[in-house]
């Protein structure tokens, strides 16, 4: 399917332009023209508003969407991560399969309302509340890739190794048995899902050993030697606890290990990586691979502050994602990385590129960089050969119709957020309009039915 449209005003990679038209063949841009001719333009659609890039969503946990909510209840002294985790080991004793679909399609609409148009899903729920396997290896694969078919979003799946309760090889609790497999199950699910993705043309695989706590060293280095292509993604350094067991067991700081260990390079992308020295933060700098930042979650665990400021002075590749979904806004998640800074530093405008940029250009400009690069899919960009996904700003918006161009990003970040959004567009198709997704009351109906039925179980 082809069509030619003509953007009133677009982000593209060298900045703004007006008056752009797009070719598009098969949910890609075929063709882009920022000074079209008389000729051209007659048999374009128009489109009204500021069209900018889709952000991708580099890290997502979908099934957490499900527990917004319910662990805002103050616990014992040290109430902290740790405890967070224990509600959610309980909420995943009453999930069943459908509660996932329901769930992860709840959470991808909300996505696509908020300004993500692509995911990487780092998918660690695999078998039954008993631990025991599905007759399908990949059955809860199946349910998030049926999400992402009925919403329509971009995905990357990353089946996640998690084969260890703790450092030096402990063995996982009986909480943790729904995430476990051993490195042969795990290839075998691996494949399983690989084969189901076939029936989204756009989707991607990879691969994600959990942790260092997760996988033993023998473990990593095996997964990484078994030929399956496409990103890696790992969490790291997320909190000072991680930092200290690492320490305790290796002598060795999480980020410091890893790269004493593997060749970490573009490939790579390290979710929250909180906790660095300043040689940890140049060695990941340096080596091109992706920091996958969680501002929103990171807040709301109390993790702590990335280290944001000096790695960026090095150029370092960073994005975003939501990871535990208890807030979804591509927006979001910059202004608190931003605005984290700023209380950290007590500072303004720190994460703009340099003197007289507009933060909020930059900001977006980065994510959309490095978003692509952790989901290794042709996003993140207007351009000939990139995915034509983007989201379609109102003008007419109270906040946006008075400024000039350079300020519509700052506004969008720091003012309006995803009120300002006329229409979201994946693969050239629109997906949300007017701020509501095409099966938002299907989707929505679905969820709200399976969490009144799942939190009866829980209690």
């Amino acid at each position: 399917m082809s069509k030619t449209l003509l953007l009133e005003h677009a982000l593209l990679p060298d900045g703004w332009h007006s008056g752009v038209l797009v070719g598009i063949e098969e949910g890609v841009i075929a063709s882009l023209a920022t000074h079209p001719s008389p000729q051209q333009l007659e048999a374009a659609q128009a489109i009204a508003g500021a069209t900018i890039p889709g952000l991708p969503n580099l890290h997502s946990h979908t099934f957490q969407r499900g527990m917004a909510g319910l662990a805002e209840t103050r616990g014992p002294s040290g109430d902290s991560f740790w405890t967070w985790r224990q509600v959610m080991y309980r909420f995943l004793e009453h999930l069943d399969p459908d509660d996932v679909e329901a769930i992860a399609a709840m959470a991808m609409m909300e996505m696509l309302e908020g300004g993500f148009t692509s995911l990487a899903e780092f998918h660690y729920l695999h078998h039954d509340p008993g631990g025991n396997h599905y007759a399908n290896l990949a059955e809860l694969a199946l349910r998030i890739i049926a999400a992402a078919q009925q919403t329509g979003i971009n995905l990357t799946l990353l089946p996640v190794l998690y084969a260890r309760g703790g450092f030096g090889g402990q063995p996982v609790a009986a909480q943790q048995g729904r995430f476990y497999n051993d490195l042969d199950s795990y290839l075998a699910l691996h494949a399983a899902s690989a084969d189901a993705l076939k029936v989204l043309p756009h989707a991607k695989i990879g691969l994600a050993p959990h942790s260092l706590r997760a996988v033993t060293p023998d473990m990593l280095t095996a997964l990484l030697g078994a030929g399956l292509s496409g990103p890696v993604h790992i969490h790291i350094a997320e909190q000072v606890k991680e930092v200290d067991d690492c320490l305790a067991w290796s002598g060795r700081r999480p980020v410091e290990w890893l790269f004493d260990h593997h060749a970490v390079d573009a490939q790579w992308c390290l979710i929250h990586a909180t906790h660095m020295s300043e040689t940890e933060t140049q060695a990941l700098a340096r080596s091109g691979a992706v920091a996958g930042l969680c501002p929103v979650t990171e807040a709301n665990l109390g993790d702590g502050f990335f280290n944001a400021c000096s790695y960026q002075a090095l150029n370092g590749a960073w994005g975003v994602g939501s990871d535990s979904n208890i807030e979804i806004s591509a927006f979001a998640e910059l202004r608190c990385l931003e605005y984290g800074q700023r209380l950290l530093h007590r500072g303004r405008n720190l994460l703009a590129g340099a003197e007289g940029h507009s933060t909020g250009l930059d900001l977006y400009t980065k994510a959309l960089q490095g978003g692509a690069q952790a989901l290794q899919q042709p996003v993140g960009a207007l351009r000939v050969g990139a995915r034509a996904d983007w989201v379609t700003l109102d003008l007419a918006h109270p906040t946006l119709a008075p400024l000039p161009q350079r300020h519509w990003l700052d506004a969008l970040i720091f003012t309006t957020d995803r009120s300002a959004i006329r229409s979201v567009t994946v693969n050239g198709q629109i997906c949300v309009l007017n701020g509501r997704h095409h099966a938002r009351e299907a989707v929505t109906a679905r969820y709200t039915d399976r969490l009144k039925r799942l939190l009866a179980r829980v209690g």
